[in-house]
Parts: structure tokens; C-alpha cells; sequence
């Protein structure tokens, strides 16, 4: 991807995302976006929180990256981009719940199976 596709992704879609999510969670959950540092490449978001001390589904803290392929991200800026963003931010609390299980996350304790999960070349489908 570009390094203008990338910089405008990173300045105006991730935050978003992001803004969206930590919605979601009602703040309960820290949301960030996380550049990268090499250039043309889309910045992640990280999703981040203490566990409740109980009931607590899994032994992990939550610490889980979101990422999206460059193509993908790429298509956000040509014709119908706009609109496929928007549905997809729509999408977000459904894609949520659906991460859950095979992952082994739970966004509601704020827990997880593994120290880290990448959720890794999304794409903006909902």
C-alpha cells in the first residue's frame, strides 16, 4: 500500500475504528491506535484492559491487535470505499461477539486464553 493510502488510513479511518469500539465497551475497555513504523504499512489497534478479578473466563489479561490487509484498506479510498467503512463500523459490535469464541477472548471480563492475539488481515466486509 502507499504511503499516502496508509497515512490517510492511519489520520482518518483508525481512529474510528477505534473511537467505535471503546464506544462499544462504554470506555471500560482501553482502545488505541498503534502506528506502525515502517512506512505504507496500517497502523493496528489495540484493545487492552485488567481483568475483573472475578468471575474471569480466562487467566489472561485482554491484549488483542486488530490489523487489516492492505488491499483492503486500500479499497476504502476508491469508489464505494465511504460507504463500506460506515457499514462496517455498523458491523463492529456483531464482528466483536463473533471474535470471541474461536479466539478465546471475552471482552466482558476483560480476559483472555493466550498473552497476545492478533486479529490479523481483516477486511472491511460486514
Amino acid at each position: 500500500m502507499s504511503q499516502d493510502i496508509a497515512a490517510r488510513f492511519n489520520a482518518e479511518l483508525a481512529p474510528r475504528i477505534a473511537e467505535t469500539i471503546a464506544a462499544l465497551f462504554k470506555r471500560r475497555i482501553r482502545v488505541e491506535v498503534v502506528p506502525d513504523e515502517r512506512a505504507g504499512r496500517a497502523a493496528r489497534v489495540h484493545l487492552s484492559g485488567e481483568p475483573l478479578d472475578e468471575p474471569r473466563r480466562f487467566a489472561q489479561q485482554l491484549n488483542v491487535y486488530l490489523s487489516w490487509d492492505g488491499l483492503e484498506v486500500e479499497a476504502l479510498f476508491a469508489a464505494g470505499g465511504a460507504e463500506k467503512f460506515e457499514h462496517y463500523l455498523a458491523a463492529l459490535p456483531g464482528k466483536m461477539r463473533a471474535w470471541q469464541t474461536p479466539r478465546q477472548i471475552d471482552f466482558g471480563t476483560r480476559s483472555q486464553a493466550d498473552p497476545t492475539v492478533l486479529l490479523g488481515g481483516l477486511d472491511f466486509e460486514h
